[in-house]
């Protein structure tokens, strides 16, 4: 019997591109879906697709994946692979082919890396930090463990991992404003998570961490040689570190005292 695979995926209103991520994961034996209380057509989408629909209320991305692995784990027959990708990600017809001929191979592996290739403004990005992007998404769930820091999570394998060829293809943002808003939302728990850690911030401490990220990014990660697009990205990086920073000697109310 062929090893069994579930797709996985994490879903909040994202009709935009779900329908597109559900057919790349058509030759998985299941697809699993966690939404957290969508209010757009995603749940209908994925249900329309044969996607199994678990709804629970986001409480961060750890706890959301762990509820889903957790799910995953107590299925019968067992799952002895996971793909997971986002709402705004599908496999390219080559990194499908290679995914289909890993797992019939099923070699004694915790998980595979991917290269994930990113659209931004005009053009896919190709350096700027964005590329090969390699993530874990191909993993034994018995082996996996999930960590999170601040807004971003990331799989961590418990044993010997390989590489895979081809792309996941990401669409992160429609516009400027959506990139902005993720930016908005970021800083806000960069800056919770600052705080916990007892580090004030501040707006000096925010310029020169704003100064540092747009020359990693612009020059170190070559972002002008991805044109405008890399020109941009740095500067929306330099302000994330600079609000991040910035909010983090926030006080908590603005408004005059009674």
């Amino acid at each position: 019997m062929a090893p069994r695979t579930i797709g996985l995926i994490l879903t909040f209103n994202g009709q935009r591109l779900l329908p597109r991520c559900l057919a790349s994961l058509s030759f998985c034996d299941q697809i699993i879906v966690v939404d957290s209380l969508s209010t757009d057509a995603t749940c209908d989408i994925a249900r329309a697709a044969g996607a199994v629909v678990l709804e629970r209320r986001w409480e961060g991305p750890g706890p959301q994946f762990c509820f889903a692995l957790e799910y995953i784990r107590a299925m019968q027959p067992p799952a002895e692979w996971v793909l997971s990708l986002d709402q705004d990600e599908y496999l390219s017809d080559e990194l499908a082919a290679n995914i289909r001929a890993a797992v019939a191979e099923n070699r004694e592996l915790a998980g595979y890396w991917i290269p994930r290739s990113s659209f931004y403004f005009n053009r896919f990005m190709r350096h700027s930090g964005w590329y090969p992007d390699r993530l874990l998404r191909l993993f034994r769930p018995s082996g996996m463990e999930v960590r999170v820091s601040g807004a971003h999570y990331s799989f961590h394998p418990q044993g010997d991992t390989g590489r895979l060829a081809g792309d996941i293809i990401h669409y992160p943002y429609r516009n400027f404003r959506e990139h902005l808003d993720k930016i908005n939302s970021y800083a806000q728990q960069g800056a919770d998570d600052l705080k916990a850690k007892g580090r004030p911030g501040g707006v000096l401490v925010g310029i020169v961490h704003g100064l540092a990220r747009f020359f990693k990014l612009y020059l170190l990660k070559l972002g002008l040689l991805d044109g405008r697009a890399g020109f941009i990205n740095a500067a929306h990086g330099a302000f994330y570190a600079f609000l991040k920073h910035v909010r983090a000697c926030e006080r908590e109310d603005w408004e005059p005292k009674p």
